[in-house]
């Protein structure tokens, strides 16, 4: 039982949590706000960037780490946690570059995102109901 790569693609989250927590960090100094955002709307879309992510990475890596371990092919796995890395990528360049509002990044990077989750929801429950 082996979870090499769900590991993996936790580990980049991981880096991506730390990157993003280091900008909000910068922008509290920067800034001098300790609590909260202020009027700061650079300060507001660097805590929701991070914060997006807090919320969707645990239950998708916790669903990365249970159709690995009931045998899911590396190849799919890698294909399930390229889609993450890169939606989550992409939905923190299109908070961004969009100011917090509509862009093309965060749309998808939000539909990608759920279309991964929803992907591995499928694969447990179909491993669940259909065990090889």
């Amino acid at each position: 039982m082996s979870l090499v790569i769900s590991g993996f693609y936790a580990s980049l989250t991981a880096l991506l949590v730390i990157i993003f927590a280091y900008r909000v960090i910068r922008l509290r100094r920067e800034h001098k706000i300790g609590v909260g955002v202020e009027d700061n709307s650079t300060l507001l879309i660097a805590t929701r960037v991070h914060g997006n992510l807090l919320e969707n990475a645990p239950l998708t890596l916790i669903l990365m780490m249970a159709t690995e371990v009931n045998g899911m092919s590396p190849t799919l796995l890698h294909c399930f946690g390229s889609v993450w890395i890169f939606s989550r990528l992409l939905h923190a360049m299109g908070l961004m570059l969009g100011k917090g509002g509509s862009h093309f990044g965060r749309y998808w990077g939000t539909l990608l995102t759920w279309f991964v989750m929803l992907g591995l929801v499928i694969v447990n429950l179909i491993q669940f109901f259909d065990p090889v």
